[in-house]
């Protein structure tokens, strides 16, 4: 029967990668989620045919709460709030993980266990509290539960760093001191949690995706050692895929905001509040209000167009209305595209995923690189929520927080709509440039309502 297991384990591997394989292109992302899913009901398959047979029930009850939460979620949830939901699944993973591996150092209590088994648990202990605690604070931030901007307080950093080493010297402690090892023990998992906490409370919304995949990188690594504490072989490569994927997705993040990871962990960004831009509504100097007659006139006569989204798309639920403005434009000859920036909306792939839920074909989607050379030849960019990603300052503003991250250049193209309720700023909390260039129009409004009618608006154009 164990060689049967190893033999299930091995096949969950080989999906588990596959399925990683497949979500490389748009098209084979979905059969590449199924093929993964597959693969872990294998591995719970053959998981609970070696359990003994009282234990099978705890199993299945908690194969069926959770199946019914994770369904629900999952179909309840808005895109909107899919990044939270991804937080929050991101951090119940790191949890779990610290938990296993806490008991696991718990059933040798008051003997500690063998250094082969001790140093995994402990170290997974460690990383999968922070995890858990971390993702709690990045949910509560992008669920608007706290502000979203950074929370600090005096002596932060030296604060955490005198934490870490704490932490470090109870691990170490912990071999040496029979009598207050459970003491100890709690306390090590108490003091991870709190540095969950106060290292990502300083993180600005506008650098939530990037923690939110160096955190899952941490609950990848933590579920892979957990493998090694249990000697369970499909969650080392599970763990391991998990905490790869995350650490580049991590790094590539970074890049696309010209930041390293120390400054997006520590730099506090956001903190800084906007000016004047802020308080105003829809007035603001030098600022040019149009109406939706004037937009589709513009439109409807122009022979190349772009469309960038960004999170005012995501809120509003416009994806739909988008695609029947790509429809209209495309009978009317106009060659329309969208351009995508690495980390529009508030996680990788959020304007992917909503595009590809209102069936906007995958050939029109530009990623910043492909698009950035076209704009200078396009007639018109709508700009729909989109704030930070298309800053200008962040190429021509050295004193700008934002400069040196890599934006979409629609400041180049001819014209250049934007589509928004106000003018007050994006995560970063920075006023935009866009907004004063002679060539930008404000369309105030809700982006969805605001596209009804310009639809309606479109069709009376001769």
């Amino acid at each position: 029967m164990n060689s049967l297991v190893q033999v299930a384990y091995l096949l969950t591997a080989v999906a588990f990668i596959l399925g990683v394989m497949r979500l490389r292109a748009p098209a084979r992302a979905r059969s590449g989620n199924l093929l993964a899913a597959g693969g872990m009901l294998l591995a719970l398959v053959a998981t609970a045919a070696v359990l003994p047979a009282h234990h099978l029930w705890w199993v299945g009850a908690a194969l069926v709460v959770g199946g019914i939460a994770g369904t629900a979620s999952a179909r309840r949830v808005p895109m909107t709030a899919m990044p939270q939901m991804v937080a929050l699944f991101n951090g119940m993973g790191g949890g779990a993980a610290a938990l296993v591996a806490a008991d696991e150092t718990a059933r040798y209590l008051p003997a500690f266990p063998p250094a082969a088994a001790a140093a995994p648990a402990l170290f997974t202990v460690l990383i999968g509290s922070i995890s858990f605690a971390g993702s709690m604070v990045a949910f509560a931030k992008l669920q608007e539960l706290i502000r979203g901007r950074p929370i600090t307080f005096p002596g932060q950093k030296p604060v955490n760093l005198l934490l870490l080493l704490l932490l470090i010297g109870v691990a170490l402690l912990l071999p040496f001191d029979p009598a207050a090892r459970a003491a100890l023990l709690i306390g090590f998992a108490a003091g991870a949690l709190l540095l969950g906490v106060s290292t990502v409370l300083p993180v600005g919304g506008a650098d939530m995706p990037v923690i939110i995949s160096l955190l899952n990188a941490c609950t990848g690594l933590a579920a892979a050692t957990t493998g090694f504490v249990l000697g369970n072989n499909v969650l080392i490569v599970a763990g391991a895929l998990v905490g790869a994927s995350g650490t580049i997705l991590t790094v590539l993040m970074s890049r696309a905001m010209n930041r390293s990871l120390a400054n997006v962990l520590f730099g506090s960004f956001g903190k800084l509040h906007a000016t004047h831009l802020e308080q105003a509504g829809t007035e603001g100097e030098g600022v040019r209000a149009t109406t939706v007659e004037d937009v589709a006139a513009l439109l409807a006569y122009a022979g190349k167009v772009a469309i960038v989204p960004g999170y005012g798309l995501a809120v509003s639920r416009a994806q739909q209305e988008v695609r029947d403005l790509m429809d209209a434009l495309l009978a009317r000859g106009v060659d329309v595209r969208f351009g995508i920036h690495p980390v529009a909306g508030r996680m990788p792939g959020h304007m992917n995923v909503l595009l590809a839920e209102a069936n906007v074909p995958y050939d029109r989607l530009y990623d910043m690189e492909s698009i950035n050379p076209d704009f200078p030849r396009t007639d018109v960019v709508l700009v729909i929520g989109a704030n930070d990603v298309t800053n200008p300052a962040a190429r021509n503003n050295p004193d700008s927080p934002l400069y040196g991250m890599p934006v979409l250049n629609v400041d180049q193209a001819r014209s250049v709509v934007v589509l928004k309720r106000s003018l007050r700023p994006g995560f970063a909390g920075i006023d935009n440039d866009l907004y004063r260039n002679p060539k930008t129009m404000m369309l105030f409004g809700d982006a969805r309502e605001s596209l009804q009618h310009l639809l309606s608006a479109l069709k009376d154009v001769a």
